[in-house]
């Protein structure tokens, strides 16, 4: 079938870059696109409304944590100031002996109501993508049956993935003091590679070629040189992107600095790791960061020879006052900067807004971090950090993943009077602004909703979830917490039940 979109703006592609082409359309025929123009003569089956409203490529979401997120909301200004600031540590760390409780990320198969716990966050997770424009996204390394139920669930409602079960070497928890310890185990790690190997080879491709793999050793300072070194090999044999958390935290920099004597960069480094292909979660804590302190400020320089992608997150590490210095050295060093939600809201057009208006104060220039650059960050730097040049642009051979977002106001006047759409949209726009999505060639959300999803009924769950959580956190908290200690009220309780409604 071939569709024609007549669009008030588009973000056409020419010579690598996006272009603005006012008043025109695009033409798709299968899951390709054929024609971006002011017009198309030949023959279509079929023609989509967009006047007055903009057309721009599906977002790549490159830092994908599945689940409703119920734990982070224990961290909302507040936190232990011994963990620096690290939102994974403050929540994902329980007592020795103990597991994180209620959360179906750390469900094991067997457990009681764990099946359905992996769909129902699966199922949210997907369709929150989906409804702010996510039309492709990289999911950061979860267990084996989070990636299986993800799988069936970006095979029902449509979307893009990059999935694989992450691995490694151990993980972190809290000793009677509350204290982090290490808990290390190097054929954990060798073994959970196997795994993550044997998933991909039954499931790249999968969902009509929707659904590709990716190799995700999970932490630096969590996998050992071994782990990693065979992640790469694996990663070169196979053609394989690869995701990691690296420098992204004071204790992770400063635990590889201490193991090895070398940065967690230089440590990937040594290892040929660094590539366009290489997602580094977060990648902010690096050496060149004055934070830091570090004598040796060669990080960046690494990074950017290599053309090292990072996924930028920038509401989830502003809310722990932290974000990248800053975003203009990392492009003039060559890093290829892609945007990923990492946490709540995966509302990438908020997170766009966010990564330009900090990009502007941590490089001291307003010409820093351009709504052009966010947009591209969210586009064509998530298809480079795969090694993709179908996707994240609108041109004629690339995939028809294809966003429409209706720039209205929809009833409020957020917007105002618009002269450039896109600076409108990441200075102005919401994820709920995004009106239909595209995704190889099928319309997968139109006027809002997705077919398959009561978005009412996955609100009312996943609020049963999170209270299940909050309830369970003295259980497995290392200090033996109960939520209203470890994340007090924003104002003193004054005469209600200090009970979530």
């Amino acid at each position: 079938m071939r569709t024609k979109i007549e669009a008030g703006w588009i973000v056409g592609h020419e010579k690598g870059h996006h272009t603005l082409l006012r008043d025109g359309v695009v033409v798709f025929e299968g899951n390709r696109i054929i024609h971006v123009g002011p017009s198309f003569e030949g023959e279509v089956d079929r023609t989509i409304d967009a006047r007055g409203k903009l057309v721009t490529p599906g977002f790549i979401d490159t830092h994908v944590h599945s689940g409703h997120r119920a734990s982070h909301r224990l961290i909302s200004d507040t936190g232990r100031p011994i963990y620096y600031g690290q939102p994974f540590l403050e929540i994902s760390v329980p007592k020795e002996g103990a597991t994180v409780s209620g959360d179906a990320r750390y469900l094991k198969h067997g457990d009681p109501g764990a099946e359905a716990a992996f769909a129902r966050n699966a199922t949210f997770t997907v369709a929150e993508l989906l409804r702010n424009g996510v039309t492709t996204f990289i999911e950061f390394g979860s267990q084996l049956k989070v990636q299986d139920a993800l799988l069936a669930e970006v095979s029902r409602l449509g979307t893009r993935a990059y999935l694989a079960p992450g691995y490694d070497c151990g993980r972190w928890v809290g000793d009677e003091q509350g204290r982090l310890k290490r808990v290390r185990d190097d054929k954990l790690g060798l073994d959970g590679l196997e795994v993550a190997l044997d998933w991909i080879a039954r499931n790249d491709g999968a969902a009509g070629g929707r659904v590709r793999g990716i190799l995700v050793p999970r932490e630096v300072e969590t996998a050992s040189l071994e782990l990693l070194r065979r992640t790469r090999e694996a990663a070169d044999e196979l053609g394989l992107p690869m995701a990691t958390h690296a420098a992204y935290s004071v204790i992770e920099f400063y635990e590889t600095v201490r193991e090895y004597m070398m940065t967690p960069i230089e440590v990937l480094d040594s290892l040929g790791m660094l590539r366009p292909t290489l997602n580094i979660g977060h990648g902010n804590f690096i050496s060149d960061n004055p934070n830091l302190n570090f004598a040796r400020k060669d990080d960046l320089r690494l990074m950017g020879e290599a053309g090292v992608s990072i996924s930028h997150c920038p509401i989830n590490i502003v809310r722990r006052s932290r974000t990248l210095d800053s975003w203009e050295s990392y492009r003039a060093a060559g890093v290829n900067i892609s945007i990923g939600s990492d946490t709540y809201p995966r509302d990438m057009i908020m997170n766009m807004r966010t990564a330009s208006y900090l990009g502007k104060v941590m490089s001291h220039t307003y010409l820093a971090a351009t709504a052009g650059q966010a947009l591209e960050a969210a586009t064509l730097g998530g298809a480079r950090s795969v090694g993709r040049d179908d996707l994240g642009r609108l041109a004629p051979g690339a995939l028809a993943d294809i966003v429409i977002i209706d720039q209205s106001g929809r009833n409020s006047l957020r917007y105002g009077p618009v002269r450039d759409p896109v600076k409108s949209l990441v200075e102005c726009g919401v994820g709920d602004d995004v009106d239909t999505v595209i995704v190889d060639g099928e319309i997968r959300m139109e006027n809002g909703i997705i077919p398959g999803v009561d978005f009412g009924e996955l609100n009312a769950w996943a609020q049963q979830a999170g209270e299940a959580v909050w309830d369970s956190l003295a259980q497995w908290d290392p200090l033996g917490r109960s939520a209203e200690e470890a994340c007090p009220w924003c104002y003193p309780a004054a005469g209600f039940a200090c009970e979530p409604v």
